[in-house]
């Protein structure tokens, strides 16, 4: 090393989170990289005039969070609209609405409800939200994207986009619920301009950092977000690394621009080509080979009726839908893999996993492209063999296990045994799986995730701290080829840090309430809660 340090952190105890996880007083920072690992005595040495040291009081010092799977100007849209999550019932979401109509803007919209934990479980219907109002369009999305709830004067508004059938009905009266392709037209409606994307990624890149996260996968589609976080970094305003995986219906553009996957700067880079092959379990459109449980009840629980006409156009058999068809989706991939592309496929349903997984083997070396599937939530035995032997990256969400307990979601819709297969992270992880972990903005906070992993409801999903902390911090490294730079301290790395109030090995029955202190990007503090 040479010349003084720019950044010691000190009084720490700082986790490497190497294999074996190695523990230190402090760590030395210059120009934005790590340069030692060391005690306190050694560290004093390394100071100059102008370097700023930083006493941890004892906190624990770990890696950077890396999110592998977000949706950041939808984040930013929690921030500026109404925020649904955690809403202990329909009056309470419809309260919510009712204050944000107060914004005056063209649509009243929130984002994140989640019946699946409220008292009578069911989909915001169209009755519901005209309480709201009935003359100004309201939507309430839910927390899985794939679903939303309208009013009277939100159906009427997009009467030209929605296709014949792409409303539910019930009792032949329309519920207002629409669901996968047909849910998207609620976005089409609040899409910002490039001024207006911009504020949306200030407000989730502030929440991210105060979440300690210092890098995201950001999937991106028909959005000015590419072009924003540019101009955010040419500004010296971004603070949080982004990997841009670009939506499978942007391929031929990408390709055009001369866009290479890991290519870009050191802040902004592009990464996957991302397609779908189903739904989500929550709007019962994850394609599994068998039937869900209480099929034919489309009314309270989200699902098409057996029979009824679905937002692709196709029939619903009770099984989940295609989002998109396997054969567009292998001639995707086949594209994607010849132009030389990392592939991150949207699948949940065994069904839909099986279909991704074999077009994934078929290309013969899946693991040297880090071709990854997103989700993957109801994986096989055979599926996990396979995921391992194929080295194909298991991007996953341990948030997703709110929805595992007894009488939860998962029981509801897929029953004990599918539910108790669900979200295997130990099975995977000792497979020989490489886990990235990721938020899905559902919510985005990775101590949240990892409380979930440590205190999962079975064995087989349940992973130690130190576990749980490799996936979300080296294992999404990994996943965007960011091992060498990101993912744990040592010297060499970018200088990326999460302090925390409490260490998560001394209390993991509590990990979800540890408060983040401090965040670290690239040596420069982005984030102070002290």
């Amino acid at each position: 090393m040479t010349g003084a340090a720019t950044l010691i952190l000190e009084n720490a105890e700082v986790h490497t989170l190497t294999e074996p996880d190695e523990v230190y007083e402090a760590v030395v920072v210059r120009d934005g990289g790590i340069v030692r690992l060391c005690d306190g005595y050694e560290a004093a040495f390394l100071e100059g005039v102008e370097t700023t040291v930083i006493d941890c009081d004892g906190r624990v010092v770990l890696p950077g969070f890396v999110d592998a799977h977000v949706h950041m100007e939808l984040l930013g849209q929690y921030r500026i609209h109404a925020d649904l999550s955690g809403a202990a019932g329909p009056e309470e979401c419809i309260d919510r609405l009712d204050d944000q109509l107060a914004a005056g803007r063209e649509w009243t919209v929130g984002f994140g409800y989640d019946e699946s934990e409220w008292a009578d479980p069911h989909l915001l219907t169209r009755e519901e939200l005209d309480a709201v109002s009935t003359d100004r369009p309201v939507a309430a999305v839910r927390v899985d994207m794939h679903t939303a709830s309208l009013n009277t004067a939100a159906i009427e508004e997009l009467r030209g986009e929605l296709a014949e059938g792409d409303v539910l009905y019930e009792g032949g009266e329309p519920t207002g619920v629409v669901v996968e392709d047909a849910a998207e037209a609620v976005w089409r409606a609040i899409e910002p301009d490039l001024e207006g994307c911009r504020e949306l990624l200030v407000a989730a890149q502030t929440h991210a950092n105060a979440r300690g996260v210092t890098a995201v996968h950001d999937m991106v589609r028909d959005s000015h977000a590419p072009r924003a976080y540019r101009e955010l970094e040419a500004a010296g305003e971004l603070d949080l690394r982004v990997r841009i995986n670009y939506w499978s219906d942007h391929l031929g553009a990408v390709r055009e621009a001369g866009l290479a996957t890991n290519a870009g700067s050191a802040f902004v880079r592009m990464g996957a080509i991302k397609s779908f092959t189903d739904g989500s379990i929550g709007a019962r459109t994850a394609k599994l080979f068998e039937p869900y449980e209480g099929s034919g009840d489309a009314g309270g629980d989200g699902g098409p009726a057996d029979g009824e006409r679905t937002s692709d156009g196709g029939e619903a058999d009770d099984r989940g839908l295609w989002v998109v068809d396997p054969e567009e989706f292998r001639e995707t991939l086949g594209e994607a893999e010849a132009a030389g592309y990392q592939f991150a496929t949207h699948a949940i349903g065994d069904e839909a996993i099986e279909e991704t997984l074999a077009a994934y083997e078929a290309l013969g070396d899946p693991g040297g492209a880090r071709h990854r599937i997103e989700h993957v939530e109801l994986a096989t035995d055979d599926q996990i063999r396979r995921l391992a032997e194929s080295g194909v990256v298991a991007s996953m969400q341990p948030n997703f296990l709110r929805w595992a307990d007894e009488g939860g979601l998962y029981d509801r819709w897929l029953g004990v045994e599918r539910r108790g297969r669900a979200d295997r992270f130990r099975t995977l992880l000792d497979s020989g799986v490489t886990l990235a972990f990721g938020s899905d903005c559902m919510p985005l906070d990775p101590l949240y995730g990892v409380h979930h992993a440590v205190n999962a409801p079975t064995a087989a999903q349940s992973l130690s701290v130190t576990e749980a902390l490799r996936a979300y911090t080296l294992g999404s490294a990994y996943a965007g080829f960011d091992e060498d730079r990101l993912g744990t301290i040592e010297p060499g790395k970018r200088a990326d840090f999460v302090v925390l109030e409490d260490s998560p090995w001394d209390r993991p029955d509590r990990i979800a309430g540890i408060d983040v202190a401090l965040t670290v990007v690239d040596g420069e503090v982005v984030h102070d809660a002290r």
